[in-house]
């Protein structure tokens, strides 16, 4: 399986960039907040993989915060005996924790397509202001 983060590598705005395929999970740093409007956002673009969202409150997350959630995911998955070969990320930042605390392979789609602070999207991935 390939893991994926939303924001940058799925969501690119209100269209759809790398799909994950059918298997691979999706590990996000949006809160447990944003479920409502994330999962409308995937659902209607067909993707229906399983997602881990990040466990804080929309203002408590940041761009470190998310990156140690994901590789939390990560190593868990890999000690419950999933073959995880790589994560689809956008966040410089995100990537280096994700390959420092799992050693895993990071590929890092650079553009600025997208802002990588904390912000809210709607069903459609469009950025609220």
């Amino acid at each position: 399986m390939k893991t994926f983060d939303i924001d940058g590598v799925i969501c690119m705005g209100n269209w759809v960039g790398v799909r994950p395929s059918p298997g691979d999970v999706i590990i996000t740093g949006r809160s447990y907040e944003e479920a409502d409007e994330t999962n409308a956002f995937l659902h209607s673009n067909g993707i229906t993989n399983q997602v881990y969202y990040n466990p804080v409150k929309f203002e408590d997350k940041s761009r470190e915060s998310s990156g140690e959630h994901k590789a939390v995911i990560i190593s868990r998955l890999i000690t419950d005996g999933q073959k995880v070969l790589c994560h689809f990320e956008d966040d410089e930042v995100q990537a280096q924790i994700i390959e420092r605390k799992t050693g895993l392979p990071v590929v890092l789609l650079k553009h600025n397509l997208v802002n990588k602070e904390n912000v809210r999207r709607d069903s459609n991935g469009n950025e609220l202001t």
